[in-house]
């Protein structure tokens, strides 16, 4: 294809975006207004999956020996759990040290231990530290198992809930996603058709003097990707500014919050935002093309 084509399909995008300048700044607020929400749901499942891979990551299992097993029996049984299959390490927690533990956490109300005349009912127990996550229901059945054994216990059950979560938000943010693009898509088909529609009749004399459905085709499908194209642009910056104030007040008060860093992780997001309103922008364009190609 040659430079003046080129410069000829520009000239013509160029031209229609000047001609109907309102329509054409309304269909780049949409297409930002959508990327944007896009965006925000995009970036609230990425952190939830991090946040959920985070505790996940951090399960241990909490083993709790009978209240009649030896130290001699724990040791040994401390020694057949680190010699397990997939586990990363054991630590052994008196029941001193248990109680010392629970008064932290109690802080000002550890007043409430002063009814247990200074006797201790919590168990010496260990922390089971497993090397990938998926291995700990496993281990801790096998662990359950052994004779000196009280129980063994883990918080599975906050991360399943946290996946449900997770689920949940992916597919309402999926189906909310689908449902802008569609609208987009239908914004930006009728902002090129009334283009389109302006220019049918010279559309016509253009087919009848052998001018190709891409010749023809061009200018308006590269419309449509520069409305996409700016949309995205504009809705990139929002999410920046979005994301970064949102960091500063979850830092605020949650300082180890896991949240995906601003960078590059932003810097990937609003590529995908930018590419998919020059997709939506295109698509658009193609479909508004349809009936009036057929001369």
């Amino acid at each position: 294809m040659k430079f003046s084509t080129f410069e000829y399909f520009f000239q013509e995008v160029a031209l229609s975006l000047r001609r109907k300048n309102l329509m054409s700044i309304a269909s780049i607020g949409t297409v930002a207004v959508s990327l944007f929400v896009l965006g925000v749901f995009l970036i609230l499942v990425l952190n939830f999956n991090r946040l959920a891979g985070t505790l996940e990551s951090q399960v241990q299992i909490s083993v709790y020996f009978k209240d009649d097993a030896t130290a001699a029996k724990e040791r040994e049984a401390a020694a057949l759990i680190r010699d397990m299959q997939g586990i990363d390490s054991v630590h052994f927690v008196s029941r001193e040290e248990a109680m010392n533990r629970l008064k932290e956490r109690l802080g000002d109300q550890k007043y409430l231990l002063e009814s247990l005349d200074n006797e201790n009912p919590l168990p010496d127990s260990l922390e089971v530290v497993v090397k990938r996550p998926d291995m700990v229901e496993t281990a801790a059945k096998a662990i359950s198992k052994i004779e000196v054994v009280e129980e063994a216990k883990y918080g599975q059950d906050v991360i399943e809930h946290l996946f449900d979560i997770t689920r949940l938000v992916r597919i309402f943010g999926l189906v909310l996603m689908i449902l802008l693009a569609g609208a987009t898509i239908f914004i930006i088909a009728n902002t090129i058709r009334l283009t389109v529609f302006a220019r049918r009749k010279e559309i016509a004399i253009m087919k009848y003097v052998g001018a190709t459905d891409w010749f023809i085709r061009w200018p308006f499908i590269l419309e449509g990707m520069v409305l996409g194209f700016i949309g995205g642009i504009l809705a990139a910056v929002a999410l920046r500014s979005f994301y970064a104030a949102m960091a500063a007040k979850i830092y605020g008060t949650l300082t180890f919050f896991p949240l995906m860093p601003q960078y590059p992780f932003m810097n990937y997001v609003a590529i995908a935002i930018i590419l998919s309103g020059m997709a939506i922008g295109t698509l658009g364009s193609a479909i508004s093309l349809k009936r009036f190609l057929q001369v």
